[in-house]
Order: C-alpha cells, then sequence, then structure tokens
C-alpha cells in the first residue's frame, strides 16, 4: 500500500497572491494571459502564458527569469515593468539581461 504524503496547502499558499496585470499600453486588456504573482518570501513575479519570465526580488531589483523573446511577451514584461513604476526595456536590453538563477 502506498503512503501519501499530507501537504498544508494553506502554508504552502499563505503570503501568494495572484491577478490579471493591467495593460499598461493603447490595448484593452491581456486577457488573462499575464498574470502578476505576489509571494511575501521572494517578491513579485509576471508569469506570461505558462512561464515565469521575470521579477522584482526583495531587494527591489528587476531580475530575468526566462532567456526567451516573444513580441507578446516583452509587452507583458513592459507592462509589468510600468506597473512596478519601472521604464520600459527593448529587445536589446533584454538580450543583454543575464538569466537569475537563483530566486
Amino acid at each position: 500500500m502506498m503512503k501519501y504524503q499530507l501537504i498544508d496547502v494553506k502554508a504552502l499558499l499563505e503570503g501568494v497572491k495572484e491577478f490579471e496585470l493591467p495593460c499598461m499600453d493603447t490595448r484593452k486588456s491581456f486577457y488573462g494571459k499575464a498574470l502578476v504573482i505576489e509571494c511575501k518570501q521572494k517578491g513579485v513575479f509576471l508569469q506570461s502564458y505558462n512561464t515565469i519570465v521575470c521579477g522584482i526580488d526583495q531587494n527591489n531589483q528587476f531580475i530575468k527569469l526566462w532567456d526567451g523573446y516573444s513580441n507578446t511577451t516583452m509587452r507583458h514584461i513592459n507592462s509589468f515593468r510600468l506597473f512596478h513604476n519601472l521604464p520600459t526595456i527593448n529587445k536589446s536590453a533584454w538580450d543583454k539581461m543575464e538569466v537569475c538563477e537563483n530566486v
């Protein structure tokens, strides 16, 4: 017979809040494709589609967590940056950033 480990879901999710990223450009919405995940323990993160692409760590530093690029995800990233009072960046600046391995 298999034994299952019980997970305290409430403790796991404590301090985590998720909401849709507001569209900060001329379009109306991201239609649920861009989510902000706030975690008391680690910082604030952007989920674009199903991938965590960037965030702001506990030291208020913008961090890159995904090495890919798409025009739509870059719109999500720039709206995330504007939402957190940071200037927008272009593809060249994104490409020059290193992916943060430890969050």
